[in-house]
């Protein structure tokens, strides 16, 4: 009766070497896999080898009147006052302004009754109302440099005040007093795309010639 735990002691014994045998197997099989993986079989590039890119299409900007934020300097006959625009740049790269080019002196801002310019304002319109941007010559097209350089944000707006840029002749009519303008279309912009800064808008700018 006691043999036997004896027996199943070297069965034990006997498994316990197989499983020992077994294991070196794998471990040696495992080292030949890793040996193979750590050999390096260099391979180059092929003669003209390239990629794919491709540059954006430009869009023109659009500048267009806006009641916010108001103007601060307000037009009198002989003075001058604030123009407020909204600058719009459809690309998908910043674009810097640099100088705006304005129509002749001649041409002049159509009178509304209010800040949505949307009632004509009775006795103030664009051939009557004598207000006109400031500096513009007898010559459309002339170009007007920037105080400061103002760069629009890629599929981006800019909200910029034109600090004293809109001109009121002394002989302007008493029916434009207390009217909101919509000014002369610019004739163009000095501008370029490309990375740069944005400007923080609402933003406050001028030409002084």
């Amino acid at each position: 009766m006691r043999a036997r735990p004896q027996k199943l002691h070297k069965r034990t014994r006997f498994w316990s070497r197989r499983s020992i045998v077994v294991s070196a197997a794998i471990g040696a099989l495992l080292a030949g896999g890793g040996a193979y993986a750590a050999t390096s079989w260099v391979v180059g590039l092929g003669s003209g080898s390239n990629a794919l890119s491709q540059s954006a299409s430009v869009t023109n900007l659009t500048i267009s009147a806006v009641a916010t934020p108001s103007p601060s300097n307000l037009l009198f006959p002989g003075g001058t006052g604030d123009a407020v625009a909204t600058i719009t740049n459809p690309n998908p790269f910043p674009v810097t302004i640099t100088a705006v080019q304005l129509p002749a002196n001649t041409s002049y801002a159509a009178g509304f009754t209010s800040a949505a310019l949307g009632t004509p304002q009775s006795g103030c319109s664009s051939t009557t109302s004598d207000v006109a941007w400031n500096f513009a010559t007898g010559t459309s097209g002339s170009s007007h440099t920037l105080s400061s350089a103002l760069t629009v944000a890629a599929n981006g707006t800019l909200s910029v005040t034109l600090t004293n840029d809109a001109t009121m002749t002394a002989a302007a009519p008493v029916a434009c007093e207390g009217t909101f303008f919509s000014m002369p279309s610019l004739t163009g912009v000095t501008a370029t795309g490309g990375a740069a800064t944005v400007t923080t808008g609402p933003a406050t700018d001028s030409w002084t010639s």
